[in-house]
């Protein structure tokens, strides 16, 4: 793997909930900032969701797992910027907003769909556990392990979003072929 591919791995935040949307992952009070690093303090600071404190809950995270229509809501760029600024460069879910899944690629990160019976299986085996995931982005599969306990799942990357992650976003594609 190259190191802008190195990065899809790390110990998984859990939300369980359908239809997290852009306002929750950051609010429309800081799209004013400037830059990506000023929306750090501010990831999921509005989501409501029992157990979940942005204060702690995000701490040594780098993955989150969750279910349906993540990223609903506006098609704002900054969604994907407050995670890869806190250095979550893999989301996977039931499903995600088009638009948002697309801003992730463009940004270099994946948004990545399991099914349902995918995503089921991660909360009941893992949900409340320390876990981690290892993207192995050329066998399209995840490793999850906690303790014991390791499950591998593949998933399915069309050769364009694969291009753009390794390159590391549209942008250092476009530059590297135009």
């Amino acid at each position: 793997m190259s190191n802008k591919t190195d990065r899809f791995k790390g110990n998984i935040l859990f939300l369980d909930r359908d239809d997290i949307n852009t306002d929750e992952i950051i609010p429309a009070k800081y799209l004013t900032e400037n830059s990506k690093a000023a929306l750090k303090p501010y990831l999921l600071e509005d989501l409501k969701l029992e157990g979940f404190d942005p204060a702690t809950s995000l701490e040594n995270r780098q993955v989150v797992v969750t279910r349906n229509n993540f990223g609903c809501g506006s098609s704002r760029e900054h969604a994907p910027w407050a995670l890869e600024i806190n250095e979550i460069y893999l989301v996977i879910a039931e499903g995600f907003s088009r638009i948002y899944r697309q801003n992730m690629y463009n940004c270099g990160m994946m948004a990545v769909e399991l099914p349902k019976e995918d995503i089921d299986s991660l909360f009941e085996t893992f949900k409340g556990k320390e876990c981690s995931v290892v993207t192995d982005l050329e066998a399209q599969s995840f490793t999850f392990t906690s303790g014991d306990t390791t499950l591998t799942i593949p998933f399915k990357l069309s050769e364009f979003d694969k291009t753009l992650v390794e390159a590391g976003g549209w942008v250092e594609f476009a530059d590297a072929n135009y």
